[in-house]
């Protein structure tokens, strides 16, 4: 694997490993403040971005020792408000920023399991994003966002409210591979 398209996975890693671990605690909080569907809503997207990890991890199975991995993470935990616009910032970075250059790269280098492993990311950050801002709309009125199940396809990591496609618009597989968080 050609050294650029190698250390973007390895960023892209640790920003989803990152992301995922960010979520859970957004979830709690969430919790605790009575918003029980932004809670689910975060529970699901962590989900999500730990298969983004697993993903970009495996294409790095060629490697053997440790590697630092520079990655954008949003910080500042707050309350769920505040939680949101980071989770949206977050997202909105990957998708204007990182994914387009990492994709770009990969296709240059003809790398083409890394461009597949980035362009399924890409494509489910930016269904992150728009349910992020759904619920940011509620919790701007103290609402709990009204959502229906929240579907993540567990081999891509596409997020979507609703019932689960058949089959997956971004990988393809059955929509037995969907995991509905209700």
């Amino acid at each position: 694997m050609k050294q650029m398209t190698e250390q973007n996975l390895i960023n892209a890693f640790g920003g989803e490993s990152m992301a995922h671990m960010r979520y859970l605690s957004f979830a709690r909080q969430a919790g605790k403040e009575n918003y029980p569907n932004v809670a689910r809503l975060f529970e699901a997207v962590s989900y999500s971005e730990s298969i983004h990890a697993q993903d970009h991890y495996r294409e790095l199975r060629h490697l053997d020792g440790g590697f630092v991995a520079n990655s954008m993470g949003t910080f500042g935990p707050g309350d769920t408000l505040k939680n949101l616009k980071l989770a949206i910032a977050g997202e909105t970075f990957e998708i204007t920023e990182m994914y387009p250059v990492y994709m770009e790269v990969a296709r240059f280098q003809n790398e083409k399991e890394a461009f597949r492993s980035f362009e399924w990311s890409y494509q489910t950050e930016r269904m992150h994003r728009k349910l992020f801002e759904k619920a940011k709309a509620a919790v701007e009125n103290q609402k709990d966002v009204q959502i229906g199940p929240v579907q993540v396809c567990g081999v891509c990591g596409y997020t979507l409210e609703g019932d689960a496609p058949d089959p997956c618009p971004v990988c393809g597989v059955k929509k037995e591979n969907f995991k509905a968080h209700t």
